[in-house]
């Protein structure tokens, strides 16, 4: 929730939302360009004009769940160097790059940024053709575009430099337009899977460690169209000082949070069935 110390109602948001691979980084800048945003948020990363101008790139990051958590700015010292550069970045406007539009809000909102004005998908700007090109080369090579200069991005990243996009602008400057190709380091070591089973029983005792829940909820995840979860609860409840609301309330709060920490997966609502009264 954003108070009056962080609440930067001076900055203007847009979003660029799209799936995972399919070419929303390789065309950030034309896309920020028509939106006249000043700064574009990718991956954890303030990028103006492919210069670097503060955080930290996920896909520095050894592994999928702490690249997810990065890019969510999750961490504090990133996410309060971020929050301290807009400060003083302001007035301006931001482009936030991100898998879905309910994560793209999420990260305004860890940012303490106003909810976006417009939001651009990358069909809106993409092919079917050059979509599905895009994702060959995540999937077939596991290649990563950053929208940053390959000189700068040298400088902090961990993983393999692969080559160089180049396009023309209509800018002085011979990094305007560029990018850089990368593989990033946890693309060496496979992905991650996380099962359905896994993340329902880490919702179950999430849900089980709030007061005057009994013993036994029962949870069910679903994946949603835009690449985030869905988890349904149903649980018992046992006479206290907090009504029924309260307690349901507290674990729809407690279960989402879980899941985001610790598996760094978006959650789109998290449904609360109190079945009965446990006495």
């Amino acid at each position: 929730m954003r108070d009056k110390e962080t609440d930067f109602g001076n900055i203007r948001t847009m979003a660029f939302v799209g799936a995972a691979g399919t070419g929303k980084s390789q065309r950030a800048q034309f896309v920020a360009d028509y939106l006249e945003a000043d700064y574009i948020i990718d991956d954890g990363l303030v990028i103006r004009r492919t210069e670097i101008v503060c955080g930290k790139s996920a896909k520095a990051e050894r592994n999928q769940i702490r690249a997810i958590r990065r890019a969510l700015f999750e961490y504090d010292d990133h996410r309060v160097s971020v929050m301290e550069f807009f400060r003083h970045a302001a007035p301006c406007s931001v482009m936030v790059i991100a898998t879905s539009e309910d994560m793209a809000r999420r990260i305004m909102e860890k940012l303490a940024l106003p909810p976006p004005e417009r939001v651009i998908r990358i069909e809106d700007v993409a092919t079917p053709e050059e979509i599905s090109r895009a994702r060959k080369e995540r999937t077939g090579k596991g290649q990563h575009v950053i929208p940053v200069s390959h000189v700068l991005v040298r400088k902090n990243f961990a993983g393999k430099m692969v080559g160089r996009l180049r396009v023309l602008w209509r800018s002085a400057s011979p990094l305007d337009g560029e990018k850089t190709i990368v593989r990033p380091p946890f693309s060496f070591y496979g992905e991650v899977h996380i099962e359905p089973e896994a993340l329902e029983q880490l919702a179950a005792h999430a849900a089980g460690r709030v007061p005057q829940v009994a013993e036994g909820p029962v949870c069910r995840v679903y994946s949603t169209e835009s690449d985030s979860l869905s988890v349904e609860i149903d649980l018992k409840v046992t006479p206290g000082p907090k009504s029924i609301i309260r307690v349901a309330e507290s674990v729809r709060q407690r279960v989402a949070k879980s899941i985001g920490y610790f598996c760094g997966l978006s959650v789109y609502n998290v449904n609360v069935n109190v079945t009965g009264v446990e006495f």
